[in-house]
């Protein structure tokens, strides 16, 4: 049976028995078709993994006695803040669960010159809210024991004025520079700024250089703005994280 990973954000302490959330129950009474007894792992963000059993298990209602802690890290070295401009439909969602696999730190949902996506406040926190199940559904997936932050939606130009790293990084496909070049130089935290559908405009770009980022290219072909998070983290991991 293959190792059942649950996310909860309620404190886990060793002989504990908790209640798990509603969603959760649904999902391992319904869809995993779990009972009493079965094992599972639950682990809160905050580090480390629990071994647990379940004591009650349905459609409608799930508890589980947390029997061990293990001290356990599958975060990377590198430290990685994604800015990425917001986009349309289910792209965003597509992002944050591959960002979040791949191993980044942050996420800013950015709005940007050609962002189409319009968020009001009360839409705001209902897209919060999901993209960070989104998150914590990633690390259950991904065996990641530590959730990446996922922060409000900003403004890019407030974003830019406020973040800070070893190396800040934009990606810009007329640029000459690519990130093989920087593979000599030593890091520990990168931010990395990727714009929405039809890319960041030239004066965010040179907004972006002027707060000391760096323009850098993937190539010479042009990537879906969903499809370059995931190949520029790659690479990002591969030269200073633990991609191997």
């Amino acid at each position: 049976m293959r190792e059942i990973r649950v996310f909860t954000d309620q404190p886990l302490t060793i002989g504990a028995e908790l209640t798990l959330e509603d969603h959760v129950a649904r999902h391992l009474g319904a869809v995993l078709r779990l009972k009493a007894g079965d094992p599972i792992t639950l682990f809160n963000g905050l580090g480390g993994e629990y071994p647990a059993t379940l004591t009650d298990c349905s459609s409608k209602r799930a508890r589980a006695r947390v029997m061990d802690f293990v001290t356990i890290e599958r975060e990377s070295p590198l430290q990685i803040h994604l800015g990425i401009g917001l986009s349309r439909g289910d792209r965003m969602d597509w992002v944050i669960q591959k960002a979040t696999e791949a191993g980044v730190s942050e996420i800013t949902p950015l709005f940007t010159d050609r962002t189409e996506v319009k968020l009001k406040s009360d839409r705001r926190e209902k897209k919060l809210g999901h993209w960070q199940q989104i998150v914590a559904s990633a690390c259950e997936q991904c065996y990641r024991n530590r959730l990446p932050v996922i922060h409000e939606p900003r403004n890019l130009q407030h974003w830019l004025n406020e973040v800070s790293s070893d190396k800040k990084l934009v990606l810009h496909h007329r640029s000459e520079q690519s990130l093989r070049q920087l593979q000599d130089e030593t890091c520990s935290s990168v931010t990395l700024l990727i714009g929405p559908e039809g890319g960041l405009s030239p004066e965010e770009i040179e907004s972006a250089i002027q707060q000391d980022f760096q323009p850098l290219t993937l190539g010479p072909r042009v990537l879906r703005t969903e499809t370059a998070p995931v190949v520029a983290i790659s690479i990002l991991q591969s030269i200073w994280g633990d991609f191997i």
